[in-house]
């Protein structure tokens, strides 16, 4: 199907991002620590230094993002706990610096991030979270068929049917 296919993508193009923002961002700490001008008084030394670590922060965090989807498509598996926190919270970076992409550089920086977002959204819509569930309840069953604690396993009961009980007929509601 495309799941793998788009965790792949997906992993490829935030590492790739991960590296374009960090470079950039410490290209800016560069041209700050030489210009030797200050911004309404700011020390143009702790500006340099603060873009030169966002630069890292932002590419660690694009990179380790990166790494959550290449484990999505090395494993063919959905993105749990932590793994799916990050990807959805690059997601949302990503459509809010669409929006500022908008704004400030032009309609092509906002194509390439809704379709970063788009890519993001689709690797995590893909793996249906029902999947998992069957598989974990076969994992605690051993290979004899039984159950866990050694006896016959329960029939679970099934969820189409109405619960047993006495039925009765609904109270008149007209004197």
């Amino acid at each position: 199907m495309v799941r793998r296919p788009v965790a792949w993508v997906v992993a490829v193009v935030l590492l790739a991002e991960a590296f374009g923002v960090a470079a950039l961002n410490w290209f800016m700490g560069v041209v700050v620590d030489r210009q030797d001008m200050s911004l309404a008084g700011l020390d143009p030394g702790n500006m340099s230094m603060t873009a030169k670590i966002g630069a890292v922060v932002f590419g660690l965090y694009f990179a380790l993002c990166a790494l959550v989807a290449l484990l999505v498509a090395i494993r063919n598996r959905a993105p749990a706990g932590l793994g799916r926190i990050l990807l959805i919270s690059v997601a949302v970076v990503h459509g809010l610096l669409g929006a500022v992409a908008w704004g400030l550089i032009g309609w092509s920086a906002f194509l390439f991030m809704v379709v970063v977002l788009a890519l993001v959204v689709l690797l995590l819509m893909t793996y249906d979270r029902t999947e998992g569930a069957g598989a974990g309840a076969d994992a605690d069953a051993d290979d004899s068929g039984s159950a866990p604690g050694g006896g016959d396993p329960e029939p679970e009961p099934r969820k189409d049917t109405p619960a047993a009980g006495p039925i009765t007929p609904p109270a008149p509601t007209t004197p």
